[in-house]
């Protein structure tokens, strides 16, 4: 009984932690006026750092079918965040089920186009809703909206249009129009800014449509348009109920990639093969990339910095060494690695002094505590030992010197006194 009254508090914490992030408001839509319902329910989650920094700016996402797809996407949203593996996001959920609109909402006449209500749908989220966000918060460049069966196919009728205003589309099992393949297959070539598209399918959709699924997906892969990064996922051992939360998650990976961490694959595939300058440009590229697509200004991470080491190291002799060390310097000014790589490249060169010099910088930013105090010290006397033998040395060869020129003198000497 205790167990389960200490599981039962975590979980009230947690839903309560939740809930004061996210706001429930009614959106009295021109849009859809004389329709099912013109008056929506929105919830809208706004992260914790939000308040802190009245600066930073963040990626939006809009999420159709509310009631069944908001709190799992913001769980997820939540979690790749906390990992470091897409930036924190502004999520608007429209709920869809209240009077049994979202039929009205997202059909499609006998030519896989909108209808007038659809169409009004349509509208009310480009023209209304994203307006309204905003101009009250702080919103990014970049978007995400989110469907599932019926309204996964809806959210196509943003990608086809002259100017998209979505970044990317998560398509949860959708319930494709008959021609959506022809209006995908007009759009997407001419795609001129980074466009991505996640579809998931599975068994549990039963033959006709996931055969269909299957064919749009065989369309995508055809394209050949570097701007259109699109990812398909099969969960033929799930359930339809299932596969949501697993699309989602997979979708965030997709999207989100070039925003994580530098991965063993990316490394393989992308940097393995670069010089020292290629892969410290590489790198710099990465995060312009990120704060230009998402609006995230982050510094180059540390273990990015450690994932590009070894080619710094390895290649050309260490020349870059220096080079590296002053970027980590501007990146991380309290850090001693960036004097440690630079103390490196002197040390390679023999030049003892700069490198005591830097080795010494280094040492004095790490508190005596730390773990690593002593094998940053071992720097330092490694260079102090080096200095000592080359002194020890050269003061030996001006003894072995000053012996030869004794000899000569005496020898000289000697034949004079004969």
């Amino acid at each position: 009984m205790k167990k389960l009254s200490v599981v039962l508090f975590l979980f009230l914490i947690t839903t309560l932690s939740f809930a004061q992030n996210v706001i429930t408001e009614t959106f009295n839509s021109r849009e859809l006026s004389g329709e099912l319902n013109s008056e929506r329910i929105l919830k809208i989650y706004v992260p914790e750092s939000y308040l802190v920094d009245s600066t930073r700016v963040y990626p939006l996402a809009i999420v159709l079918d509310a009631e069944h797809l908001f709190d799992i996407y913001v769980a997820n949203s939540k979690l790749f965040a906390l990992n470091d593996m897409a930036p924190e996001q502004i999520v608007v959920g429209v709920y869809q089920n209240q009077k049994d609109e979202r039929r009205t909402d997202c059909e499609v006449d006998a030519n896989s186009m909108l209808t007038e209500s659809s169409s009004k749908f349509y509208r009310f989220i480009r023209n209304e809703l994203i307006r309204h966000v905003e101009d009250n918060y702080r919103i990014s460049p970049f978007k995400t909206v989110v469907g599932n069966t019926m309204t996964a196919n809806f959210i196509n009728y943003f990608l086809i249009e002259s100017d998209p205003i979505f970044n990317a589309y998560i398509n949860i099992n959708p319930s494709f129009a008959p021609d959506i393949a022809d209006l995908l297959r007009g759009k997407i070539p001419s795609l001129n800014t980074n466009t991505y598209y996640y579809l998931n399918n599975g068994k549990y959709n039963g033959t006709k449509k996931h055969e269909f699924i299957e064919s749009v997906y065989y369309l995508l892969k055809n394209f050949e348009n570097e701007n259109f990064k699109y990812k398909y996922d099969t969960f033929d051992t799930s359930t339809k109920i299932s596969s949501i939360g697993q699309a989602i998650s997979g979708a965030f990976a997709h999207i989100f990639e070039m925003y994580s961490p530098i991965t063993k694959e990316e490394f393989d595939t992308n940097i393995a093969e670069l010089s020292p300058s290629e892969a410290i440009e590489y790198l710099e590229k990465k995060y312009v990339e990120i704060q230009y697509q998402f609006g995230a200004n982050i510094k180059i991470r540390q273990r990015d910095i450690f994932a590009i080491e070894p080619i710094i190291l390895d290649k050309e002799d260490g020349i870059y060494l220096e080079e590296f060390g002053k970027m980590i310097n501007r990146l991380y000014p309290e850090s001693p690695i960036g004097d440690y790589y630079i103390g490196q490249y002197y040390e390679t060169g023999n030049d003892l002094k700069k490198a005591l010099k830097y080795y010494k910088n280094g040492y004095a930013k790490i508190s005596s505590e730390d773990p690593n105090a002593d094998g940053y010290y071992q720097n330092v006397e490694r260079i102090l030992a080096k200095q000592k033998s080359l002194k020890v040395g050269l003061e030996e060869e001006v003894i072995d010197e000053n012996s030869e020129t004794e000899e000569i003198i005496e020898e000289g000497g000697s034949g004079d006194r004969n």
